[in-house]
């Protein structure tokens, strides 16, 4: 048998801060969120702006041809 030393260091386990795990929990579960949305909802600022330039693209093209309605005051 070994020294009683020996046994009670066999039997002790590892401390650790609740507080840090805690907000090690709250971390991943906010980063696992983020990516949830990021998936969702997420576009790139290139993708954004691509589709800005083509609404505006597509509203010039249509100005261009709209028939002017107006009467003509000759």
């Amino acid at each position: 048998m070994g020294s009683l030393g020996d046994r009670y260091a066999a039997n002790v386990t590892e401390i650790f801060n609740l507080n840090k795990l805690r907000k090690a929990r709250a971390k991943q579960d906010a980063e696992r969120e983020a990516a949830a949305n990021r998936v969702a909802f997420g576009r790139t600022r290139a993708e954004k702006q691509a589709d800005r330039e083509a609404e505006a693209r597509r509203a010039r093209m249509l100005d261009g041809r709209r028939l002017d309605d107006t009467p003509d005051k000759s």
